[in-house]
């Protein structure tokens, strides 16, 4: 889904890490002391006022919006002394594509006991990645793949034996271990792995061959219901282009509502509630729907579009050819639907702030002296279509992944004052937790756990894109424990900031009352940036992390 929650998360306890494992004493001794700039609170103040205006139109992507952000950011970056990031260019092209689904038909399932209909929108959705005209699947056989995982590191492997090549899976949402109330298994429990994320499951039905893949949803396990799935994926869908117009991905992709799935598997003679638990067991072996076949079809209307990344980089004193990142997404959602006549989403939090954030770090970086690795700044485009800018870069990165120790992700920083605790997203995932810890520890914040884990945030904002390719990430600002009115202050001031401005036109810069909490984020982001581009260590993920094994086929060995 798009990122419906995740700002509300960002701003009410977001400290998204990808990273928290039981301290390395050993580690933790080697690492470089913490250090807290004096930053300048007037650049991010102008920077996100003039981000956020409405001559920027919103900052739409490939809008006149996108031109003015560009051209602003690039004067920034170097007034701050950094060096355009992209061979002597300050940007990087990102294709975009926008694919609309049309005139879609009924999924039908033929050659059970009796045929199974499901109607657009209200029993099932689907769109496509492949950029062509027209989608059709037609007399697919049907096979339940369980969760849909591959997972090496776990020994568990839903596809083993399987030749799905042509066929149409249908896919259980979340991992196996979702109703473990605790945040341990096999899976991580409750806690959400990328495993159960459902782009994901769609990715790796792509990897076995699949003509179709369709996840069935389930409210709990989703943590969405119904009326969230039709929204998301009923219009339009963005893509990054690529060379081979998504020719490597599954025709369809979709969702189908969970009493048609029990339908179905009760016509082919399965009994769906029972498939469900055994799928849930390591060893669990998919099971053709034997004579069924799946039908589907819609056209799709293409239109593509030129966005750009802005990239800047500070080279390191020692070790230029090693590369520490700041990520943090330069759009919004551009014009949108009228509020008492404003009908642009200025997405001053959303995220200006970040965007001004680049800016002010890089200025303190050059007034401080380049470390040992060199530092990229990379304002990214399209994060609110789906992660696209982000995901372009690290699919097609500047600097090589094998070379890139890790970074900070910056998305909407805290405007309701400084707190007296951060919250971790994703803990116990990676080395970094000593980096954090000892932040923690200087800046006399506390660290708590992430309240809803089973949300699987962590794989909802721009460091995600790194963080699958094996490159550890930071995501971070404050908890909801205030300095001045504690938990009842947060929670109300993020519950206002949620309902009244979030996504929509009074996310304005006036809107912003509060500015040390954005100033006591930005410490903590250059303090766990500095220390990475200070230290000759390569953080790693914990042993069994899904990201694990990434990382270790592309990091430099010493």
């Amino acid at each position: 889904m798009p990122r419906t929650s995740l700002v509300a998360l960002s701003v009410t306890a977001l400290l998204a890490v990808a990273g928290c494992s039981a301290p390395d004493k050993a580690a933790s001794s080697a690492l470089p002391d913490v250090q807290f700039p004096e930053l300048s609170l007037q650049t991010l103040q102008d920077a996100t006022k003039e981000l956020s205006s409405d001559a920027y139109e919103g900052r739409a992507p490939g809008t006149a919006g996108e031109e003015k952000t560009l051209a602003y950011l690039i004067r920034q970056f170097e007034a701050a002394g950094l060096q355009p990031g992209n061979d002597g260019k300050w940007t990087q092209d990102v294709p975009l594509v926008e694919i609309t689904a049309k005139n879609a038909t009924p999924l039908t399932f033929t050659g059970g006991k009796t045929p199974v209909t499901l109607q657009y929108a209200k029993d099932y959705v689907a769109f496509s990645y492949r950029v062509q005209p027209k989608t059709e699947v037609k007399d697919s056989d049907v096979v339940f793949v369980g969760y849909g995982i591959n997972a090496p590191e776990k020994g568990w492997n839903d596809y083993a034996g399987l030749d799905v090549k042509g066929k149409t899976v249908i896919i259980l949402v979340n991992d196996p271990d979702w109703q473990t109330k605790e945040a341990k298994g096999e899976f991580n429990g409750r806690a959400m792995t990328y495993y159960g994320r459902w782009t994901y499951k769609y990715e790796e039905a792509a990897r076995q061959g699949a003509a179709a893949a369709l996840i069935v949803h389930d409210t709990e396990p989703a943590a969405y219901g119904w009326n969230v799935v039709e929204s998301s994926n009923t219009g339009t869908q963005y893509l990054a282009d690529s060379q081979n117009g998504g020719a490597d991905q599954t025709a369809a992709n979709g969702w189908i509502q969970l009493g048609k799935a029990k339908e179905l598997f009760a016509s082919a003679g399965q009994d769906f509630d029972k498939l469900r638990e055994a799928a849930g067991k390591k060893g669990f072996k998919a099971v053709p729907l034997t004579g069924v076949k799946a039908s589907l079809g819609f056209d799709n209307a293409i239109t593509k579009k030129l966005s750009h990344n802005v990239v800047g980089i500070l080279p390191g004193a020692k070790r230029p050819d090693e590369y520490v990142l700041y990520t943090a997404h330069w759009d919004h959602l551009g014009r949108c639907t009228p509020v008492n006549g404003d009908g642009i989403c200025n997405g001053a939090v959303d995220n200006a702030t970040g965007t001004a954030a680049l800016i002010t770090l890089a200025q303190a970086y050059q007034k401080a002296g380049a470390p040992d690795r060199s530092v990229v700044f990379v304002a990214v485009t399209a994060e609110e279509s789906g992660l696209l800018g982000s995901e372009y870069y690290a699919a097609n990165p500047i600097f090589p992944l094998a070379q890139t120790v890790g970074g900070v992700n910056m998305d909407a920083l805290n405007p309701n004052g400084p707190a007296k605790d951060i919250v971790v997203v994703g803990r116990g995932k990676s080395e970094l937790d000593t980096y954090l810890e000892k932040i923690a520890k200087a800046a006399n914040v506390t660290i708590v756990d992430e309240p809803t884990p089973e949300k699987g945030f962590y794989y909802r904002s721009d460091h995600f894109s790194f963080a699958k390719r094996g490159v550890p990430f930071f995501n971070f600002g404050a908890g909801q424990d205030l300095v001045e009115g504690g938990t009842d202050a947060g929670k109300k001031a993020s519950e206002d900031y949620e309902k009244n401005r979030y996504h929509a036109p009074a996310d304005e810069y006036a809107a912003i009352k509060n500015w040390d909490g954005m100033l006591a984020d930005l410490k903590l982001f250059y303090a766990a940036g500095r220390m990475l581009a200070s230290t000759d260590a390569w953080p790693n993920w914990v042993k069994g992390d899904e990201f694990r094994a990434a990382r270790d086929k592309s990091r430099p060995t010493k």
